[in-house]
């Protein structure tokens, strides 16, 4: 078998380096890179990405090995049928590690065909380090590193303006763009750089906030010889996805203009607003609290993953007619779009490639309950004086699963100490009306006292007193 790289597949690097992305991991490879190959095949973006190892310890070599070539394999169910697709991706021009070679990294800088910066460092990525003391070494935290190739941008090309940055980032964080931007000026502060360097920086630079939402498996071990006969290279660097993809970026029109998703057919999937906060709402609403609503209902009867609880007669209706009734009529996007998104989100959770296990999205339920349903809950309420029976029967079952214990098989309740400890403590008097007022009444739980809500207590006890 062919080992997998420029020369065996006869494909050349003859693009300018328009993008700078921070992480080579299996998320941005099947994500912006597979995205950027689309871009290169079928509009005239004509730009490849070059990779920095975020941290000393990487993958820069393996992508270098491979001269930035790889495969991702989608698998999932669109429209009701399933998908299989296999795509080369060649839009990698090369990775390196700035803890090996920072002489690189400060000459990237330098790069007047530059327009782009993408990352993905973590949640925790995106921090301020105040150990970072030096602009002229290379320092540890990321935004240090995008305030020091700044730094040297605005003095190569003499602060042009038209030499500023697209900052991309795609930390799970809220705001992750401002969040990148105000650490970079605390960085600017910290170095005691000039004011007319921070100047340019606000005004020559864009940080776009976004929203990203993929699923990622990574790399098929159990499916690898496969792939690699079909593909008829080796291939280490294999990603698999599922086919659908969200990419939401608040950004001005310049952006979308230099980023042309919409002529490559994926406007509907990357979309450009000017406020992306009700599709935050929408994905935290419907995807996430769907996951969140569906889980101690669907333990309780015995099901164990996504897709089989989906599959059930009884769990797949619950959950349906939560997301369709209860869920999105509370939320102020166009209903025909946000019916798609629901509907595309119960083909997602019944896709069979995925085996997602009930038990690791039950982690730490309490505060996700908070997070992902009530306010769905508190805004039905708001918007139509009635109560979601279905919102509110996942609730009781949320409080039945943190017994701990289910006919006799134990339940693997995984949270903080303080909300196990207070389970064990109030099921030891197995007196379901009080379970239920200490459970909803406990301000630590949901920010507010909900038994003070007309009917709530009322009707989680009779529920509750149903199982």
């Amino acid at each position: 078998m062919k080992k997998l790289n420029r020369s065996t597949t006869g494909i050349a690097q003859n693009r300018p380096v328009k993008v700078l992305q921070f992480g080579e991991g299996n998320f941005l490879r099947a994500f912006v890179d597979w995205t950027i190959d689309i871009l290169n095949e079928k509009t005239d973006f004509n730009g490849a990405v070059e990779i920095v190892q975020p941290i000393s310890k990487g993958m820069a070599g393996m992508v270098n090995a491979q001269d930035g070539l790889y495969h991702v394999v989608l698998n999932g169910i669109q429209n009701g049928k399933t998908v299989s697709d296999t795509r080369l991706i060649t839009s990698i021009a090369s990775a390196y590690n700035p803890y090996e070679d920072f002489q690189r990294f400060v000459k990237s800088a330098e790069n007047p065909d530059l327009k782009f910066v993408v990352s993905n460092t973590t949640e925790a990525g995106i921090t301020f380090n105040a150990n970072d003391i030096n602009p002229e070494v290379l320092p540890d935290s990321f935004p240090a590193k995008v305030t020091q190739l700044l730094y040297k941008r605005f003095r190569f090309f003499n602060g042009a303006t038209d030499k500023g940055l697209v900052f991309i980032p795609c930390e799970l964080i809220e705001k992750n763009g401002e969040t990148l931007k105000h650490t970079v000026l605390q960085y600017i502060s910290h170095w005691k750089l000039s004011d007319d360097f921070k100047n340019w920086v606000i005004n020559a630079n864009s940080f776009c906030n976004t929203l990203v939402d993929r699923i990622v498996p990574g790399f098929p071990k159990d499916t690898i010889s496969e792939i690699q006969q079909a593909t008829g290279y080796e291939d280490n660097l294999v990603v698999t996805a599922e086919p659908f993809i969200l990419w939401v970026i608040e950004a001005p029109d310049a952006v979308q203009k230099s980023f042309p998703t919409s002529q490559a057919g994926l406007g509907s999937q990357i979309k450009f607003v000017t406020d992306l906060t009700p599709y935050r709402t929408r994905k935290v609403r419907i995807l996430n609290g769907a996951h969140t609503a569906l889980v101690p209902v669907a333990y309780l009867r015995g099901l164990r993953t996504v897709r089989e609880s989906v599959d059930d007669t009884y769990a797949g209706d619950f959950i349906r007619k939560a997301v369709f009734e209860e869920i999105i009529p509370t939320l102020d996007l166009p209903k025909a779009e946000l019916e798609q998104f629901a509907n595309d989100v119960i083909e997602r959770f019944q896709n069979p490639f995925i085996r997602h296990e009930l038990s690791s999205i039950a982690l730490n339920s309490i505060s996700k309950y908070k997070v992902r349903v009530l306010p769905s809950v508190l805004e039905y309420h708001k918007r139509t004086g009635k109560l979601p029976e279905r919102l509110l029967h996942s609730l009781a079952a949320l409080i039945q699963f943190y017994k701990g214990e289910w006919k006799g098989e134990t339940i693997p309740c995984n949270d903080t100490p303080e909300i196990l400890d207070f389970f064990k403590k109030v099921w030891t008097s197995n007196d379901l009306e009080h379970i239920t007022a200490a459970t909803l009444s406990n301000t630590d739980f949901w920010g507010t006292d909900l038994t003070t809500i007309p009917g709530l207590k009322e009707k989680v006890l009779k529920q509750l007193q149903e199982f």
